[in-house]
């Protein structure tokens, strides 16, 4: 049976799927840890390039390039923060104010990899926005929207704000990882300009929780 993939949008250059949540972007380093998302799409599209990583538990857009001319045209779209990514997260306790800006550095925990952790002094820089979308018993849904992508960003960065995510297994303590069944964090959209010309382009997915 071919793996299963959620197909967004597919053309002679880019494919953008629907990432479901519990399986890896790339394969990892032990054995057991082959089966990722670029292996299932290398089967159905070969010469597949990765562009960029959601985490295991992420789900959501997820966009790949299917050849290096692509890759590199979309690549740099990232590191210059071209695109815009929009995420939904439903976090611990009712988060105060409507809107608001996190600038806090973001670097390795050398006790504690591949955890995250704020670094003032050797972290390289992060920013998120958050807005939010609706405050349920005990519980805010925040639309995020990360200027720069560091590993874990979003989750260490709503942990200091006082309200880690739901289902957090790395960040959150049992209480608020009891709360979900899984990681409350999807990657609704994303805007980048098309490799073949470059018209703007958003996809969307919808919010599984």
């Amino acid at each position: 049976m071919e793996p299963y993939l959620d197909v967004l949008h597919v053309d002679d250059d880019i494919l953008i799927l629907n990432k479901q949540p519990g399986i890896l972007s790339v394969a990892g380093n032990r054995p057991g840890l082959e089966d990722c998302l670029v292996a299932r799409a290398e089967e159905r599209y070969p010469g597949i390039k990765l562009i960029h990583r959601l985490d295991k538990d992420t789900s959501g857009v997820f966009i790949m390039g299917r050849h290096h001319r692509a890759q590199r045209h979309l690549s740099r779209q990232f590191e210059s923060r071209r695109t815009t990514k929009h995420y939904v997260a439903r976090v611990e306790g009712h988060v105060e104010g409507d809107s608001g800006t996190i600038d806090l550095p973001l670097g390795t925990d050398p006790d504690q990899r591949p955890k995250q952790m704020v670094d003032h002094q050797d972290g390289r820089p992060a920013i998120t926005h958050w807005q939010v979308m609706d405050r349920e018993a005990y519980v805010t849904r925040l639309l995020l929207r990360p200027e720069t992508g560091r590993s874990h960003q979003l989750r260490v960065h709503m942990c200091e704000l006082g309200h880690p995510i739901l289902g957090d297994n790395f960040y959150a303590d049992d209480h608020v990882l009891a709360k979900a069944d899984r990681l409350q964090l999807h990657a609704l959209a994303l805007t980048f300009r098309h490799p073949d010309g470059g018209t703007p382009m958003t996809y969307f997915a919808r919010t599984p929780f």
